[in-house]
Formats: C-alpha cells, structure tokens, sequence
C-alpha cells in the first residue's frame, strides 16, 4: 500500500481526516492557504508542511483534495503551483470536494493524459462525521484507481462505493444533497405542525421517529430545531452552493427538481436572516 500521502486543504473536514492519516501510519505532507493552520496540524500530528500544493505532491503516491469549490479545485490541481506540476506519473489524485461533475471529468482527463489517476469522491457525514472517522464516500474513477486508494480512505470512512466513472462521484453527491433537503424541509415543517397543533413535540417525535418517518435527521436535529440552536454542522452557505451545483446540473440531464428548487429559494430566506453559518436544520427558523 502506499505509504506517502499529501492532503491539500486542512478546514473542518480535512484537518482530522489527514489526522487520521498520519495516525495509521502514512507519511503525511499537507499543504493549506492559510499556513499557520498547517503548521497547528503538523504540531498536533507530527507530519510534514509544504509551501505549495505542487510541493506537497511532489514525493506524494496519492495526493487528497478538500477544498471549497470548483475554482479552489483548479487552483490547488491545475495552478501554476498545482498538484499535477509536482506529483509523480503513475500516482493518483482524489478530490473530496463537492464540486461540479464537469470538473471531475475535465480532471480525470487531464490527470489521464500525464500517467495519473484521478477520482473525484465527495464526503457525507459531515464535521461530525470527519472527526469521528465516519464518513461515507461516494467515488467516480477506474476501479483499478479506487481499489489502489480504499484501504487508505477506510482510515477515517465507515462506507466507500465507486459509483461509477469519473463525475458519477460528484452527481452522486448531488443526489443526496437533494434528498437531505427534503428531508430537513419536511421535518421543519412537521415540528411547526406539531407546536401549532399543541401537541407534546417530544412525545409525537418518540411515537413516529420508529416507524416509516425516521430519519438521521429527525434522530439528531428534531431538539435543537426547537429550540433554534443551528451550531452543529453543515452550513447553509455550503448547503446552498451544493444545490446550486445539483440545479446546473439538472438543466444539463434535464431532471425536474422543483422541491428543491423550493428549498434552495427557503435557504435563501435563511440567510436573510443572518443564517448563513447556521446549520441545514435552521429551514425551520422561517417558521418559528
């Protein structure tokens, strides 16, 4: 298995994942814009910094992304001191961004064309999920590529499936982006039922959360939802900009999704309210 890693992007998902890297026993060299986050890394972990992503890479077999969104993907890949201008041919390139499915095609082909693998393999689970080591991940590549990379992202995952080819990762994730949505959205709206109906919350939540309406997020968020604490996850910012990229798809493949087109529209009223670091539960603030 390969043992000399590089993670470029050190923020609430990448920081733990590269530790628990460095945990298991790889040779770990991160790379972050901010430097002085890499440097608290490399105090609390014991791996290595370097000033560019080119250099990250250079001595790197696999080399992981987690960065914000398409243009920071470019950039820290394809810039003049991007990973493909250091890393090795016959090494691999995985990107944890969400980003668009365009872009992981655009990537593989390029990475391709230098002797390089490419898998674009977007996270679920969230911070919780990062620092707990319980992520599930969902991956768009060549097999041979995946089954290279697996055993070193089991390190901080509890599911990976190779959806399919490269961009099959990223349209996967959109997918369950767009099922969270409505998912939250419809938990919000049966908790302001409940409370205008002046029913006992957690008594009706005890009743139906065993049967056909559960769900992670009615197991986890329905308490604080009521109480408007919003200060546990996932933001709406990146909510927003992982719905966008769903609804540009959409109008590519020609899928209608009106729901979430009506929760994106919610979400923006959220942030209206000052939500935009709130968490994906606060769609019930516009209903309380």
């Amino acid at each position: 298995m390969s043992k000399r890693i590089a993670f470029i992007g050190l923020g609430v998902m990448g920081y733990p994942m590269a530790g628990y890297l460095c945990k298991a026993g790889f040779e770990v060299t991160v790379y972050n814009r901010t430097a002085s986050k890499a440097g608290d890394w490399c105090q609390e972990f014991g791996g290595s910094e370097a000033a560019t992503p080119a250099a990250a890479a250079r001595d790197a077999d696999i080399v992981f992304t987690c960065v914000g969104n398409d243009d920071d993907v470019r950039e820290v890949i394809l810039g003049t001191q991007g990973a493909l201008n250091g890393i090795s041919s016959g090494s691999i390139v995985v990107d944890h961004t969400t980003a668009s499915a365009q872009l992981a095609r655009e990537l593989h082909r390029i990475a391709g064309e230098q002797g390089i693998g490419f898998l674009d393999a977007p996270l679920s689970g969230g911070q919780a999920g990062a620092e707990s080591g319980q992520l599930t991940i969902m991956v768009g590549g060549d097999d041979d590529v995946f089954e290279r990379v697996r055993p070193v992202m089991d390190c901080y995952a509890k599911a990976i499936t190779l959806v399919g080819p490269a961009g099959h990762g990223q349209t996967a994730k959109m997918v369950n982006q767009i099922c969270i949505a409505g998912i939250v959205q419809g938990l919000a709206e049966g908790l302001h039922f409940a409370k205008q109906a002046d029913l006992d919350v957690a008594k009706v939540i005890a009743a139906i959360s065993k049967g056909a309406a559960q769900s992670w997020q009615m197991e986890n968020r329905w308490e604080t939802m009521i109480k408007g604490e919003f200060e546990f996850g996932f933001a709406v910012d990146w909510m927003r900009k992982d719905l966008a990229i769903a609804l540009e798809e959409a109008q590519r493949n020609g899928a209608k999704l009106e729901m979430t087109e009506l929760v994106d529209r919610f979400y923006s009223e959220v942030q209206e309210l000052g939500g935009n670091r709130w968490d994906t539960s606060s769609l019930i603030a516009r209903l309380l």
